[in-house]
């Protein structure tokens, strides 16, 4: 399988580097997988798993937004957050999802709806994380 060259960055790290065989990203109007040879694109992601093959082996990455660009020198993303599972401390997260849901009658209008949706999305992680797929 041809491999191409993937960089995914966030504000605290260089989280990876490397030649890859695929990445799944978790896109706003959909997830999507890249390839060696794919057409140049670039697409807002949303909060979710990001996947990345190499050699048959799946690395599990949660982003939390940003953007990914496909060019002609490989595929980049930009996260707002980047962590692997190996790294994600899950009581943490699960206590920023039960904070979150404590904090929704601070908002209201507009701000209550990003507000929900952003919970939406870390529960929809959370069960991700959950599912016998992920472990």
């Amino acid at each position: 399988m041809a491999t191409f060259h993937f960089d995914l960055v966030s504000p605290e790290k260089l989280a990876f580097s490397g030649e890859v065989d695929q990445v799944d990203i978790p896109g706003i109007e959909g997830d999507f997988g890249v390839l060696a040879g794919h057409a140049p694109v670039v697409a807002a992601i949303r909060p979710g798993i990001l996947t990345v093959t190499t050699a048959g082996r799946h690395e599990k990455i949660i982003v939390l937004g940003g953007l990914a660009e496909v060019s002609d020198r490989g595929l980049t993303v930009l996260a707002d957050v980047a962590t692997s599972l190996a790294e994600l401390d899950r009581a943490q997260f699960a206590e920023t999802i039960a904070e979150m849901e404590e904090n929704l009658k601070e908002h209201e209008g507009s701000e209550l709806d990003q507000a929900i949706a952003r919970l939406d999305h870390f529960k929809s992680i959370q069960q991700q994380l959950s599912s016998t797929a992920m472990h």
